[in-house]
């Protein structure tokens, strides 16, 4: 759809459009809907990344916290969001080694441990080896450092979710004249 058509949509239809672009939280669709009307996609990205950023620690961590765990029981139980799944299989995290699973799911609950959320990284921006890295390095980082890094990868997967719902306004084309250029 296109940004009028975003700016057209009711408040129920709106959340039930957008109230996954930030896994499993409908409450920011809800609450950038009133900033309507959007001008552009980037408009839209802007209003979700203002709310988010307004948040408390305390409320970027729910936000964390409604993030599965990467090749962890949602995967194995087959309750992953539409958008999680394809993301992680994507990825290469739905059909792991035995090995591996058990790797990434000893770093998840160490990472968990340490943190208190989920660890969260932009899953369509990465391999299945580039994320077991960066959670190995990420675990050593200060909880001070962690919660801001793991924002800005909920707000990479949260642009490309809106990328996939919305169509970018392209420029006009340039009129064609019906006169040759004066040289």
């Amino acid at each position: 759809m296109d940004v009028s058509a975003v700016n057209s949509l009711s408040f129920e239809e709106f959340v039930e459009i957008f109230g996954n672009v930030v896994e499993k939280c409908p409450l920011v669709a809800a609450a950038v809907w009133s900033q309507r009307p959007f001008t552009s996609l980037g408009d839209i990205e802007a209003a979700i990344a203002d709310f988010i950023d307004g948040l408390s620690d305390s409320g970027k961590e729910g936000i964390l916290r409604c993030h599965p765990d990467l090749a962890g029981r949602d995967v194995q139980r087959g309750t992953l969001t539409p958008e999680s799944q394809a993301e992680q299989s994507q990825a290469g995290l739905t059909q792991l080694e035995p090995e591996e699973l058990a790797q990434i799911g000893a770093l998840n609950a160490q990472y968990k441990q340490r943190f208190g959320f989920p660890f969260v990284i932009c899953a369509r921006m990465n391999d299945r080896p580039a994320i077991l890295a960066q959670l190995s390095q990420r675990l050593g980082n200060k909880p001070a450092h962690e919660l801001p890094g793991a924002i800005q990868e909920v707000k990479r997967i949260c642009n490309l979710r809106l990328q996939a719902l919305v169509r970018p306004i392209l420029p006009a084309p340039a009129q064609l004249s019906s006169t040759p250029p004066k040289l």
